[in-house]
């Protein structure tokens, strides 16, 4: 059972992470292009719920992320490799926090400008 929900856990994540930097994507593709008059208010919704998915699946990669800290097994590669991993994952998740406050903060400037 704890195996299964690893890998759900893993996927639900890396998928949240996904969808997350689609929703960037997608308020970049519609702020970029010129709306006429009559679809304004449409492009404005459009972009207003891919700004709501985007801080919705961030929350659902924080969440998971949560979680795959405790399914985790303790020195799977040694006692050496575990700490160059914890050290490199550290490291990785302070960048990844930066990318995505600033992609969100972006998303907001895009939306709400």
């Amino acid at each position: 059972m704890k195996k299964g929900l690893t890998v759900l856990i893993g996927f639900v994540h890396d998928f949240a992470a996904g969808c997350w930097a689609a929703t960037v994507l997608a308020v970049y593709w519609l702020s970029s292009e010129s709306v006429p008059e009559g679809l304004s208010a449409v492009m404005t919704g459009l972009n207003k719920q891919f700004f709501f998915l985007s801080i919705a699946c961030a929350l659902v990669v924080f969440a998971t992320g949560a979680g795959r800290t405790f399914t985790y097994v303790d020195n799977f590669y040694g006692e050496d490799a575990e700490r160059q991993r914890r050290r490199m994952l550290i490291i990785k998740h302070v960048f990844l926090f930066l990318i995505f406050g600033l992609g969100i903060s972006w998303q907001y400037t895009k939306v709400y400008r």
